[in-house]
């Protein structure tokens, strides 16, 4: 393939900004799927994209675009061409997801590519996650094509909007394209500007070298491993005898092929395409996000790969019925294959017995995930209330990295607690600033600059603890501004923290799961509403039992679940009558002793909904 008649690009934007429906529109026009088997968000494959309407994986796709000459742009597949000349393009789209939690993904089709399409909101305009995306891209070094999408809603505010991009790029108003995914106005000419603007990919490497990087890969039960790469130099065949960089494993191609969108076998992937590669490796670990292929009799020089995400948040997360702890190890390891942002390794606690503390990159990401186990594999689990990572400094000097609640020291141990702190950058309308600034003083929130632009709306630079961010800070952010403010983080440095470990007792057992470390200074007003929370969310047995929340050494909040209560002075339809009044006070009392003894041997069951209810916040 002639390098020069290749595009490879992405597109980046905020959440629901629209970006898989302008992918939908560019796969309608190019031809790449067929009018009858057209589908909203086709390029989300995932049952949980298409029902929550988001893009949680990247998802590349090969496109062919014909412009004639000396005529208009023309969509379809060069072969539907009729008389002239034209030249025959071929468009490798990545389409990247627009939450925050996900950017890692985001990161890694960026450098599978050479060019980006910022797409922006008619409605919403420049928002935070905008910015993040656009500084990634720069860094990256790619060519932006600015578009403003939803053009045609009767909410769009275009000009202005495209005044904010032009502001914020420093270009001409004029240079900003106009679509709409929906109706598709502006796409083929966003498709020309692709063409024209987006440099074609040139090969890097001395001469016969063979490098492609991995950007993604994912697991088939028949065929292993299949990892996507970008060709770099060189071309990549069928049987070719190949390396894995970095991991040192050699292997045969089974199978090479390109994403049209489904995997379409080719007999060869050349320098400038995106593509995939069967490996025939099922065992895992191996292929790794970042590593390079290359030929393994004449190995090339490794490609720069990608730095190691972070994990933000930390749950553990234990099988329901200790009998699925092998189903949930192998869940886990195949999901892995999926999402090289997560990260597992094995624990065990007393009363949940063995499981894996999981590494996430946010609470949705935390969310996904679970959720995935339970669909994908029927699992039944327990998880464990979300926490980050905290470095401790104890009494005998020895220093502690501490990833889960319940193993975080008794205060009398602890000389000081370190915790991670980030840099949060919030966007919303001027008529908001007022409420937000009390609501960022409730999270520990140090407020730094305040820049105003554009449409009367302002950014706000801040600096917050880590743990402050994930205590229902998006929701209530969203509900104070109406749904108008936006939001993007990343994590800054650690800072001395104030805070304690709160365990919460079900019938005077500690519940590891709905261990907490929070800040001293919400201790009663938290305390009180976990126990209030999970009085609501647990089922009543046939004892009572208290919840209680303990900190500091002493109980902070209790409350008691009453018993279900059987009449026992009815029998069958009738009421016990006749006799004396002892003859009543003798069942009572009877039935009083049978609940003492049952409450003394007996556990209380608590499923696994009141666990996912308590992690969600829900009431």
């Amino acid at each position: 393939m002639d390098l020069g008649h290749i595009r490879n690009f992405s597109i980046i934007a905020h959440i629901d900004h629209g970006k898989s429906t302008l992918a939908d529109r560019m796969l309608e026009i190019t031809g790449t799927i067929p009018a009858r088997k057209m589908r909203a968000q086709v390029l989300d494959s995932m049952e949980l994209e298409r029902e929550r309407g988001i893009t949680i994986k990247m998802q590349p796709v090969r496109m062919e675009y014909g412009i004639a000459e000396g005529a208009p742009p023309y969509g379809g597949a060069p072969s539907a061409m009729r008389g002239g000349k034209h030249e025959r393009y071929v468009l490798n789209l990545i389409d990247t997801p627009g939450h925050i939690d996900f950017s890692y993904e985001v990161s890694r089709a960026l450098k599978a590519v050479e060019g980006s399409i910022l797409l922006i909101d008619a409605t919403q305009g420049v928002q935070a996650q905008t910015l993040t995306t656009l500084e990634m891209a720069r860094q990256s070094g790619l060519v932006i094509i600015p578009a403003v999408s939803k053009v045609d809603s009767p909410l769009a505010r275009t000009e202005e909007v495209k005044m904010e991009v032009a502001l914020l790029l420093d270009i001409d108003p004029d240079d900003i394209m106009e679509v709409s995914g929906k109706t598709g106005q502006g796409v083929k000419e966003l498709l020309s500007r692709i063409v024209e603007k987006i440099p074609p990919p040139k090969e890097e490497g001395e001469r016969g070298d063979t490098r492609a990087l991995i950007f993604d890969f994912k697991y088939d039960n028949h065929r292993g491993v299949i990892v996507y790469v970008r060709v770099f130099d060189g071309e990549i065949k069928k049987n070719d005898s190949l390396l894995f960089s970095a991991a040192g494993e050699k292997f045969i191609a089974g199978e090479t092929g390109i994403f049209s969108p489904e995997e379409s076998p080719r007999d060869s992937i050349s320098a400038g395409e995106i593509g995939y590669i069967v490996t025939g490796i099922k065992r895992p670990g191996i292929a790794s996000v970042g590593d390079t292929v290359t030929l393994s009799k004449r190995p090339s020089a490794p490609l720069a790969g990608y730095m190691n995400p972070n994990p933000v948040v930390w749950a553990s997360v234990y099988p329901e019925d200790a009998d699925d702890f092998p189903e949930l190890r192998l869940a886990l390891g195949r999901l892995r294959l999926s999402d090289s942002a997560f990260s597992y390794e094995e624990e065990s606690s007393g009363i949940l017995g063995k499981g894996f503390r999981c590494g996430f990159l946010g609470m949705l990401h935390l969310e996904i995930i679970t959720e995935r186990l339970k669909r994908e594999f029927g699992l039944h689990l327990v998880i464990t209330m979300p926490s980050i990572t905290y470095k401790v400094t104890l009494k005998n000097k020895q220093e502690k990295i501490i990833y889960s609640p319940h193993f975080f020291p008794d205060d009398g141990n602890i000389i000081k607690t370190f915790e991670p702190w980030v840099k949060v950058k919030i966007i919303t309308p001027l008529s908001y600033s007022g409420v937000l600034m009390p609501f960022l003083f409730d999270h520990e929130a140090e407020v730094g600059a305040t820049e105003n632009f554009g449409d009367n709306r302002s950014s706000i630079s801040l600096d917050m603890p880590l743990r402050e961010l994930m205590r229902n800070f998006f929701d209530d952010l969203k509900s104070i501004t109406s749904g108008y403010a936006s939001i993007s983080y990343e994590l800054g440095e650690y800072r001395e923290a104030d805070v304690t470990r709160m365990d919460i007792l079900v019938a005077d057992e500690p519940v590891p799961a709905f261990c907490r470390v929070i800040s001293r200074r919400r201790l009663e007003t938290e305390a009180r509403s976990q126990v209030e929370r999970l009085k609501k969310a647990i089922p009543r047995e046939q004892f009572a039992f208290k919840i209680q929340a303990r900190a500091l050494g002493r109980i902070i909040a209790s409350e008691t679940v009453s018993a279900y209560r059987k009449d026992v002075l009815m029998h069958g339809s009738k009421v016990v009558g006749g006799g004396d009044v002892s003859r009543k006070k003798k069942l009572l009392e009877k039935q009083k002793k049978g609940k003492a003894r049952l409450k003394e041997r007996a556990k209380v069951n608590i499923p696994q909904d009141v666990f996912l209810k308590m992690m969600r916040g829900n009431e």
